[in-house]
């Protein structure tokens, strides 16, 4: 049997055609946020491109960005510059790029049984440096669990294809819920506090000095890494990556985050730089008003809502129109599927006043 009827018998036993990949924006096609930031120095948090977390210390300074330099059938990746290099890393100094994931939504791995199935990861890589870096699983609901495999970068400046699999876990399922169970972590910089020990390329209890030993610094010269079409999926077998349509990922992404501001617009911006849909009414009276809206797709959780004062760009401010005042906005309240957020000062009669907002429930 030829490798492409061994393939194709493969799927047809294995999984579905669609909905095989876990990852969420795994081409890079979606970037709420913006399409970059500079200037990181220290950063735990979710920047540009969606569902993506950046993680750095004591490593450089880096600018993270949705690019267009992309293999053939890709038109974006995320790309990690290092602008500032740090060849003499400290003890605890990291840079991890990651994503975490619900745990409803992992089932099908079959964890924590005698049937537990394979994980698979397959991606596109394309870095400044040859070298080695760590790819973890991290299973967030026991312990936690981690297992790890160091995959090499073989040529500079040169998009490779990586797929690497991971073994089944007998010991501990993943939670039914919306909460963190796993977390994908790519480790490009790793003090010895994370690699002084052996590489847990085992599933087993996470020990902070396995978790990225061998782990190259990718950041002890400038340049970049850009990745994409990052897959997970059951089994021992990468297939070909499931392209989804940018409404597709966009309605998926905008169950962790959401904004009223235009694509790639920073929350913050001010009038005229892409506000996007904002909330406006118009005040019959001088009470206070109470702005409210809809999200566009339901929340994983609760959300987080800041408001944001179209004409000056402040949190926790409204615009009134027909001035360049601000009026305060107190907290907002939401549930996973609308948002209200109160003025705490009375309003002019017949001025109008509006609001932007961003809202998240990230992992």
């Amino acid at each position: 049997m030829s490798k492409a009827a061994e393939l194709a018998a493969l799927i047809g036993s294995q999984t579905a055609l669609s909905n095989r990949n876990l990852i969420i924006n795994g081409a890079m096609q979606v970037a709420q946020r913006g399409t970059s930031v500079t200037g990181l120095t220290s950063s735990s948090t979710y920047q540009t491109v969606d569902r993506y977390k950046v993680e750095i210390s004591a490593c450089g300074t880096f600018t993270v960005a949705q690019s267009s330099d992309a293999p053939d059938g890709f038109a974006n990746s995320f790309q990690i510059n290092c602008t500032t290099a740090d060849a003499s890393l400290d003890a605890g100094s990291l840079f991890i790029f990651s994503q975490r994931l619900e745990g409803q939504d992992l089932q099908r791995f079959k964890k924590g049984t005698s049937a537990a199935e394979s994980m698979t990861v397959s991606f596109y890589i394309k870095a400044h440096q040859t070298g080695n870096f760590v790819l973890e699983l991290v299973d967030e609901d026991n312990g936690p669990r981690q297992i790890c495999a160091l995959v090499t970068i073989n040529s500079a400046n040169t998009w490779e294809y990586k797929t690497v699999t991971f073994d089944g876990d007998t010991i501990g399922s993943f939670g039914d819920d919306n909460g963190s169970s796993l977390a994908i972590n790519f480790w490009f910089v790793a003090g010895t506090t994370f690699s002084s020990g052996t590489l847990s390329t085992s599933w087993a209890a996470r020990v902070d000095g396995n978790r990225a030993a061998g782990t190259d610094n990718f950041a002890d010269t400038t340049g970049s890494i850009y990745i994409t079409g990052i897959q997970l999926e059951v089994g021992e077998q990468a297939t070909p990556f499931e392209h989804r349509s940018y409404g597709d990922e966009l309605a998926r992404c905008q169950r962790y985050y959401q904004k009223s501001y235009s694509p790639g617009v920073f929350p913050g911006a001010t009038s005229g730089a892409g506000i996007g849909a904002s909330i406006m009414y118009r005040a019959y009276g001088t009470g206070q008003l109470r702005f409210s809206g809809q999200f566009k797709q339901s929340f994983r959780d609760v959300p987080t809502v800041t408001a944001y004062s179209p004409y000056s760009g402040n949190s926790a401010h409204c615009s009134e129109n027909s001035s360049t005042t601000d009026k305060n906005i107190g907290g907002a309240q939401a549930s996973t599927e609308l948002f209200y957020a109160p003025m705490t000062e009375n309003c002019v009669d017949g001025r109008t006043y509006e609001i932007a907002f961003e809202a998240e429930s990230e992992l």
